[in-house]
């Protein structure tokens, strides 16, 4: 099965200011999306909206403070149900790494290397947030083709 990787890494942020981001909805909404919210009363599922555009549920499956965030896809795109997004978190020097996979796609379709573009982009709006005080959460993030 295909993979979605990538690594940023955030100057002179600590891996609990990036846990934090990758884990409280706040810091979610700062960077990904302003629609986010828990989907159940337990907090173990967050239901992340893009407009008009759909929706994803994600159920936590992990997080461990400062040093990885771990997420099932619950509901939202077929193509996506299943699938496992996860960030490591590690320190090096002066930066902070995120390693994010987004795990267990079917087949490198044309969604994967939509996704792929996207992901990218709302990491580059993680390290921004971290680095800046602002990110470019949806519907503030680049349009990248006719999807959004």
């Amino acid at each position: 099965m295909p993979d979605i990787l990538h690594k940023i890494g955030a100057k002179s942020s600590s891996p609990q200011e990036v846990f934090q981001a990758l884990a409280q909805l706040e810091g979610l909404g700062a960077w990904w999306t302003n629609d986010v919210k828990l989907d159940d009363v337990a907090g173990k599922l967050i239901r992340f909206t893009f407009g008009d555009t759909g929706f994803f549920v994600m159920k936590v499956l992990e997080q461990v403070p400062g040093k990885r965030v771990e997420w099932q896809v619950m509901n939202g795109p077929e193509d996506w149900i299943g699938t496992r997004i996860s960030f490591d978190i590690t320190h090096a020097d002066d930066y902070t790494l995120v390693f994010f996979k987004h795990a267990g796609w079917a087949e490198p379709s044309e969604a994967m290397h939509h996704c792929s573009t996207k992901w990218a982009m709302f990491l580059m709006s993680l390290k921004s947030l971290l680095e800046t005080g602002q990110g470019t959460p949806h519907p503030r993030d680049v349009k990248v083709d006719n999807w959004n």
